[in-house]
């Protein structure tokens, strides 16, 4: 672990509870090996490809691997995170509950990431979910689960890039953890494994058996031309949007800190 047990709890917000509400701790089909997949994210807002990339992992889980999932999470990043375009993480964090709770049947939104007060990188919260499901709640039916990291292929095209990723961040993350890919226009990916070689047995690429390029970009320049964002994301998420009064300022704020999770 990057983190340590004493480290991750040291970090746990107060009042923090994690969510386990949909999380299997028994397999229905225990000669596989449980899986979790963590989804971290600027989430500003989100959208339908957000929620599909959730859905079109657990289809390639059960079709193309020897894994059961157990539980998929969304971790929306912290406002210590400076991105253009980001809104206060309680919105995003609620906003993420929101569509979680009314869209699916198997996402949980995981607060923890979202309540820290400095910046924290994918591996330490990769590490914060190994603590909660395998050192705490002792697995699913004793045995480990995998935790791997959902992310589109964009992401896994800056852990490519030298010099953006932390090099111990980047072997705990693909060497300890795994990622699950999904495919995104524009990205090249067979020009990112190439750089990732050492880890291509831990990167599984999942394609797009239906194109879409809806990001939470557009969503934000769309509201600022004040022009309909329906379909897009969920009614829910719009109308909270609407009531909050978010995404009406030009997106300004800007730091290189935590490029590693641009892309999402």
């Amino acid at each position: 672990m990057v983190a340590t047990a004493e480290t991750i709890e040291g970090m746990t917000p107060p009042g923090y509870s994690f969510p386990d509400h949909r999380l299997r701790l028994q397999q229905s089909e225990p000669e596989r090996e449980p899986l979790v997949l963590v989804a971290p994210g600027s989430y500003s807002p989100i959208t339908f490809l957000h929620l599909r990339m959730a859905v079109m992992a657990a289809d390639y889980v059960r079709y193309n691997t020897n894994y059961e999932l157990v539980g998929s999470y969304l971790s929306p990043v912290s406002d210590a995170y400076k991105k253009r375009g980001l809104a206060p993480a309680c919105h995003r964090r609620r906003m993420c509950e929101i569509a979680a709770e009314q869209t699916s049947k198997f996402l949980m939104v995981d607060p923890w990431e979202a309540e820290q007060t400095a910046y924290v990188p994918t591996a330490v919260v990769l590490d914060h979910f190994e603590h909660e499901i395998n050192v705490k709640r002792g697995g699913c039916g004793g045995k480990r689960v995998r935790i791997a990291v959902l992310a589109g292929a964009d992401l896994i095209n800056t852990m490519s890039q030298p010099g953006v990723w932390s090099p111990n961040d980047l072997r705990h993350i693909l060497g300890d953890f795994g990622a699950f890919v999904l495919e995104r226009a524009g990205v090249n990916i067979d020009e990112a494994l190439t750089n990732l070689k050492e880890w291509e047995d831990q990167i599984y690429y999942i394609p797009q058996v239906v194109p879409n390029d809806v990001s939470s970009t557009k969503i934000r320049l769309l509201l600022r031309r004040n022009m309909s964002i329906d379909y897009l994301i969920p009614a829910e998420v719009i109308r909270y949007i609407e009531e909050h009064g978010l995404y009406n300022e030009d997106d300004t704020a800007t730091n290189e800190k935590g490029k590693e999770k641009e892309a999402q």
